[in-house]
């Protein structure tokens, strides 16, 4: 078993593996950028070192610091939470070449299931059913037209590299397609330095239904069961539950099997996660894979009493699983809501500043997984995620109530949260009811869904920037004392921009 592993992350996840490893008797090694320097996974961990520069292109992101921090201190092993580096062949591929465990798949599953055209192909190889369109990267816009009548519209144009909703659009007609292909290009230029983009047919309203499957270094590989991960917004998940309210025993038995045979395709070892949409008639189709842990593995945790994390640590040092498919029981019910730090009355603005109160919800039954804490000031330049809340019941009914009651208890004051409008869901007759779509915040919440996400750092800083007079700048910074970070004083951005 390792003895020492860095953290290559920062916030609720590094917390949450930090947490593993000690309970595994792990020492733990954190990194950190100029405004994490008191973030709460710098104070966990056993040691701390600095990377570098807020932007997570000169800290998190920066592979060859991380490697002489984990070569410096003695690291065996490395942990990349999800997302940075978390899905980049090169850093597994650096590690293994520093004798240094990394905790994931291999840089060759990564590289496979990571170039989404590649992945199509992967999982049509493997028998696996895919949304009809191309497994081929159409420049010839006459040829890619012929192809688009051939599927049928309406369609979507999607980024190869990536994720997150960047590089997609949603085409109607023929008439729409050539813009849709440019501007999918240049998005997913920009976001992933990548502009490769297919098309595939636009299944109208599907559920969001994700595998969990444990795969070891000795050829055993098992799916955990799924989550529900319909409640989203353009892209991005708000709410997950598992099990699936639609799931019937035999459908999870299909979707299990084919997430495994996904997962032997590319020769997969470690947690990982197939994502697939389902439409009306109950027909599932392969979306993609995720080559590391996911946000939402809580729920499964709770419903299966499995610690993915341990597991993930245990098969990197070589452990055979323990498990067979038939130990795997699903009890009770969970749910997951994902505390933002942003403002859904205002397009879902990020809202960064200081913590100045927080109660956080406590109960049988009733986790959060979280990396702040009461005077914590939350950075503007990573993503805006501040905790996750996470109940177990013994059925849906349950968990829902037991969720209302939890987000009714937190209360954050100091910078604005989603917390409202979580609850405005849960209230939602039709989430009761579990008519779920990937569609369903569209539908049911037009008025505060049409604004464009979670903008680019780069945009955040231009508005941002804006917001600030030059005046207002100088009496900031004439007060701040000379090594103080002017990032202190964000929170006064808040009530600037209003």
């Amino acid at each position: 078993m390792f003895k020492k592993i860095l953290i290559a992350n920062r916030g609720e996840i590094a917390v949450r593996i930090i947490r593993a490893a000690r309970e595994m008797e792990i020492q733990t090694v954190a990194v950190y950028s100029e405004c994490d320097r008191l973030s709460l996974h710098v104070r966990f961990a056993d040691e701390a070192y600095f990377l570098g520069p807020s932007p997570a292109l000169e800290s998190y992101l920066d592979i060859k610091k991380i490697l002489f921090v984990a070569t410096s201190s003695g690291c065996d092993a490395i942990h990349p939470g999800y997302g940075f580096l978390s899905e980049n062949p090169e850093f597994a591929r650096q590690c293994c070449e520093k004798k240094i465990s990394f905790i994931g798949p291999s840089a060759e599953s990564m590289e496979l299931m990571g170039e989404k055209i590649v992945a199509r192909r992967t999982a049509s190889q493997a028998g696996v059913p895919v949304v009809p369109g191309t497994n081929t990267i159409q420049d010839d816009i006459t040829h890619t037209e012929k192809i688009g009548q051939d599927i049928g519209y309406p369609l979507m144009v999607k980024a190869a590299a990536g994720g997150g909703g960047k590089g997609m659009r949603l085409v109607s007609s023929p008439k729409e397609l050539e813009s849709a292909i440019r501007d999918a290009q240049s998005e997913a230029q920009a976001a992933f330095g990548n502009p490769s983009v297919y098309i595939e047919k636009f299944i109208q309203s599907p559920r969001h239904i994700e595998i969990q499957v444990l795969a070891d270094g000795h050829g055993n590989i098992l799916h955990l069961g799924e989550r529900e991960c319909s409640i989203q917004r353009r892209h991005q998940k708000v709410i997950e539950e598992c099990p699936s309210p639609l799931m019937t025993n035999e459908l999870r038995l299909q979707m299990g099997q084919a997430a495994i045979k996904i997962a032997q395709k590319c020769s997969y070892r470690n947690a990982g996660t197939v994502e697939f949409i389902v439409d009306s008639q109950q027909n599932f189709f392969f979306l993609e894979m995720n080559t590391r842990l996911q946000v939402e593995h809580p729920i499964t945790e709770m419903v299966t009493g499995i610690d993915l994390v341990k597991r993930q640590i245990k098969i990197a040092a070589g452990e055979k699983l323990d498990l067979q498919q038939q130990d795997i029981f699903w009890k009770g019910t969970s749910l997951e809501c994902r505390i933002y730090a942003e403002d859904p009355e205002n397009q879902f603005f990020p809202s960064p500043g200081t913590i100045k109160k927080l109660q956080r919800p406590s109960g049988p039954g009733v986790r959060e997984d979280s990396g702040i804490y009461e005077g914590y000031t939350v950075p503007i330049f990573y993503d805006p995620l501040l905790s996750k809340l996470i109940v177990w019941g013994e059925n849906r009914s349950e968990a829902i109530r037991k969720m209302q009651q939890a987000l009714s208890e937190y209360q954050i004051s100091g910078i604005i949260t989603n917390v409202n409008f979580l609850k405005s869901i849960l209230k939602n007759d039709k989430f009761s009811s579990a008519d779920l779509s990937t569609d369903f915040i569209e539908k049911y919440y037009r008025g505060i869904s049409s604004g464009s996400g979670h903008e680019s750092l780069e945009e955040i800083a231009i508005i941002a920037a804006a917001l600030f007079s030059s005046q207002t700048q100088e009496k900031i910074l004439s007060k701040s004392p000379e090594n103080e970070s002017p990032w202190k004083f964000w929170g006064r951005w808040n009530g600037l921009r209003k």
